[in-house]
């Protein structure tokens, strides 16, 4: 069974953003790239944005969208994910290591 944890959700039908609660350790300064960047995607694309990690610690994003929304855009969708996955690599890497370190305990056995 795989325990998969959401970081973050940008729902464009409900105008609203979320963030787990247990990454408000994340710097102040990441949260909002965050949040830019996932309310940025839903009102370019539409839909529902979630940024989501896997049981080994990568981070995923995942999209959906109403049936029968005609606004939704899902070739855009491809392309701006891959468009924020090469912009925003050092970003979304340093989340994932704090993920991995944070959540998961990786790097701190002893030497």
């Amino acid at each position: 069974m795989s325990k998969e944890v959401v970081l973050c959700v940008s729902n464009a039908y409900q105008k609203k953003y979320y963030l787990n609660e247990n990454f408000n350790g994340l710097p102040q300064t990441i949260r909002d790239e965050l949040k830019i960047m996932c309310v940025l995607y839903t009102e370019d694309v539409g839909g529902i944005l979630e940024l989501v990690f896997d049981e080994d610690g990568n981070l995923d994003f995942r999209t959906s969208c109403k049936e029968n929304d005609f606004f939704y855009d899902e070739i855009g969708s491809v392309l701006k994910i891959k468009q924020y996955r090469n912009e925003r690599r050092e970003l979304l890497e340093s989340i994932e290591t704090y993920y991995r370190i944070v959540f998961l305990g990786e790097g701190l056995e002893e030497e």
